[in-house]
């Protein structure tokens, strides 16, 4: 559900803190997931028009109210679409934020607190920020009703609706990673941040509002015509999401006047060279096969920054994590990017952490092509060279 709103009710004027596209001007669309009791929010997000969904989840308490997972900018037009939900279901109860590092996340818990004065906030345990980690309180928490996640999810208020697991915090020397899962066992709905994604064959909804980026995205050349049509809005979305996936898939080639900056800067995001009228990029004819082989027809899978730059680095703690997860009897997964709902079974779920597995059987099926984490592997060489980030750890 759009609402039709001026242009004020879409304004976040607290953007510059993280200040990506699409900046100031953030369009909300609510979906019912399940009748009366699931309602996903999503906004846009991202660098340089590789522009993403961003998810919250907001779910009906048996006991009255509405628990709401991971915020998004909490606009005008969020809240309205909100307040329709409290008017005939009660407040906003909780309020959780499941990330320690996700600043995409982070940014908008405080803000969304204010608008819901009522709602005592639930985080993730270590929570930390750069570059001087200060109390919550001084990243605009609110004191007396911010409290941290107990590792016993029994002891929370809400234990008789909601399991979760808490992945262990990773050390990843410039900062840490962590994330917790939340279940609805009243619903059989898992809601997840950023560690598993799904990619849909066509660009969700919420990318319809502002089709720009996908667009700019759909041309093969610089002087190529942005032709808004159904097709270049398809071919758009999905060399979004090759870039969002892979940096620079294999499959993407760049100009030879270029070479020598791409293998200076080779961690940078290529899309922001697209950016101020420039587009260098070459995609080759078998581009379209590259996405196929990284959707594999809405398969579930860990995204490849995760798999190259952190989850390596604890694979124990990240198995025993999946693991106890996919004890739980849910059938629906919501992350907080990509697609969703993901119907999807809890061995499927742990299946998508069997990259972590040192194990012939495991990497026979692997999930994603090895050749298109050369830039991630590079990034990730480096980092360990300089000493940036530990080394990844053996199973």
């Amino acid at each position: 559900m759009v609402n039709q709103s001026s242009s004020r009710d879409f304004s976040w004027s607290y953007w510059s803190i993280v200040p990506i596209y699409p900046y100031g001007q953030r369009r909300t669309i609510r979906r019912e997931v399940i009748k009366n009791s699931v309602w996903t929010f999503e906004q846009l997000q991202g660098i340089f028009y590789v522009v993403v969904p961003i998810r919250m989840t907001v779910v009906r308490l048996e006991e009255g109210g509405l628990l709401v997972y991971a915020p998004v900018a909490p606009t005008i037009e969020c809240m309205r679409l909100l307040q329709e939900l409290v008017a005939e279901h009660g407040d906003v109860k909780y309020i959780i934020l499941p990330t320690i590092s996700g600043v995409e996340h982070k940014v908008f818990v405080a803000p969304f607190a204010r608008k819901c004065p009522q709602a005592q906030v639930f985080v993730a345990p270590d929570q930390w920020s750069f570059p001087i980690n200060l109390p919550l309180s001084w990243l605009g928490l609110p004191k007396k009703r911010t409290h941290i996640l107990p590792v016993d999810s029994s002891t929370t208020p809400f234990a008789g609706q909601f399991d979760y697991a808490i992945l262990d915090t990773i050390d990843l020397n410039l900062g840490w990673f962590s994330e917790v899962v939340f279940y609805d066992k009243r619903s059989r709905t898992l809601l997840v941040t950023d560690t598993i994604v799904s990619i849909p064959e066509n660009p969700p909804q919420i990318n319809l509002v502002d089709p720009y980026p996908l667009l700019f995205h759909s041309r093969d050349q610089a002087w190529d015509p942005m032709m808004d049509n159904y097709e270049s809005r398809r071919k758009g979305w999905q060399r979004i999401a090759l870039f969002a996936m892979y940096f620079q898939p294999s499959v993407l080639g760049v100009p030879q006047w270029l070479r020598v900056f791409r293998d200076a800067f080779r961690a940078s995001d290529r899309s922001k060279q697209g950016y101020f009228g420039l587009y260098p990029f070459q995609w080759q004819d078998n581009w379209q096969q590259c996405f196929n082989s990284l959707r594999g027809n809405g398969r579930l899978f860990v995204a490849p920054i995760l798999q190259t730059l952190i989850l390596n680095r604890a694979p124990k703690a990240t198995l025993m994590w999946a693991d106890k997860i996919a004890q739980w009897d849910f059938n629906q997964i919501i992350p907080c990017h990509f697609d969703a709902p993901i119907y999807a079974q809890p061995q499927e779920f742990r299946q998508a952490f069997a990259f972590l597995e040192n194990n012939a059987e495991v990497s026979k099926t692997y999930p994603l092509p090895k050749e298109e984490f050369a830039t991630l592997q590079a990034i990730d060489n480096t980092i360990c060279k300089l000493r940036l980030v530990p080394p990844p750890v053996e199973y």
